[in-house]
């Protein structure tokens, strides 16, 4: 069996806090991350997914080598991150949301070279994956722009591309859609994927406060704040535990006289609430069970009460985390510090 690519132990990082006596008073260390343990296998899209401040970043600058740990370990693409480091960044890439990295007077194409000859990728082949890859994200007709000339949206589809180019083993995107409209986040979603199909032996860490983007792609999630690992497995399995009851919605005619009382005393129902307008009704129903739908159904039926539609809900990835977290993403983050 392949080594993971990547583990860590009981990680940890304290940052001490520079200040006035009266704030050190206050708080002398602040906790960044606390005994994260992360298993993450060869071939596998695994999403961070959390506020900013959650410890994202910092547990990224680890794993990349950019920031030593306070406790633990960690190893990425088999090597350990504080022991071989040298062995690790050959092996790995990283882009960042919002970066403006490259030099604005070399061109798009030039910047996205120059990076390649810093992995020792021969010239021939670093055009080949460069041109192929602008294409991919729809950017090739400005390969020679300089990259001063371009908007922020191309410029971090650029930085996307300089991840990729060098086929690392490990690539690290932190919020790369981030500030992105809707159609050039589908395009880099859509690059994400089909990178990973191509070669089952690549891994991509992603870290994302975006519910939609986390639930599309990742194979795996860790719902992570303050720097604790809150929960981590496939989105599908993280909805279905906090899916204990049924509930649906169920649009009619109107009642008819069938009140909610009644319909609550119905077997196997929890709770049932009702709003009327214009003619119709909309029910709320949780169920102890599906098949109580059944019962419902029969007796709307008997009062001459029309279905004009039915739906379940479901829950996303947004009521796991906030019945994880306590509060739901945007709340968290209004008024937050940046990590």
């Amino acid at each position: 069996m392949p080594p993971y690519a990547i583990e860590t132990e009981n990680l940890g990082r304290i940052y001490k806090i520079r200040g006035t006596k009266k704030e050190k008073a206050i708080r002398k260390e602040l906790v960044a991350l606390a005994n994260v343990n992360l298993n993450i296998e060869q071939g596998e899209l695994f999403g961070l997914l959390g506020p900013n401040g959650a410890g994202k970043t910092t547990l990224i600058k680890i794993l990349t080598t950019l920031l030593a740990p306070t406790t633990g370990h960690a190893r990425v693409a088999g090597h350990d991150v504080i022991e071989a480091p040298q062995l690790v960044r050959p092996r790995i890439n990283m882009v960042s949301g919002g970066e403006s990295s490259g030099y604005g007077l070399l061109t798009v194409r030039e910047n996205l070279w120059m990076f390649s000859q810093f992995y020792g990728v021969p010239s021939k082949e670093a055009y080949e994956r460069i041109d192929g890859l602008l294409k991919r994200v729809g950017i090739f007709d400005r390969r020679h722009t300089k990259s001063s000339d371009l908007s922020t949206g191309l410029r971090q589809k650029m930085n996307i591309v300089r991840g990729f180019m060098t086929d690392p083993q490990v690539l690290f995107l932190d919020e790369p859609t981030l500030g992105l409209d809707v159609g050039a986040s589908r395009e880099v979603r859509h690059l994400i994927r089909e990178w990973l199909d191509e070669d089952k032996s690549r891994t991509l860490l992603l870290t994302t406060h975006y519910m939609v983007e986390a639930d599309e792609l990742c194979d795996r999630v860790a719902i992570i704040n303050q720097g604790r690992v809150l929960d981590c497995d496939t989105p599908a399995v993280l909805k279905q535990r906090l899916q204990k009851d049924a509930i649906f919605e169920i649009e009619t005619s109107p009642l008819n006289g069938l009140s909610v009382s009644k319909l609550e005393t119905l077997p196997g129902i929890i709770k049932v609430t009702c709003q009327e307008a214009d003619g119709s009704a909309t029910l709320n129903f949780i169920l102890k069970e599906e098949a109580v739908l059944a019962v419902i159904i029969n007796t709307l039926t008997a009062a001459n009460v029309r279905i004009m539609k039915l739906s379940k809900h479901e829950p996303t990835l947004e009521d796991v985390f906030v019945t994880l977290v306590g509060h739901s993403m945007t709340d968290m983050e209004k008024g937050e510090a940046s990590e």
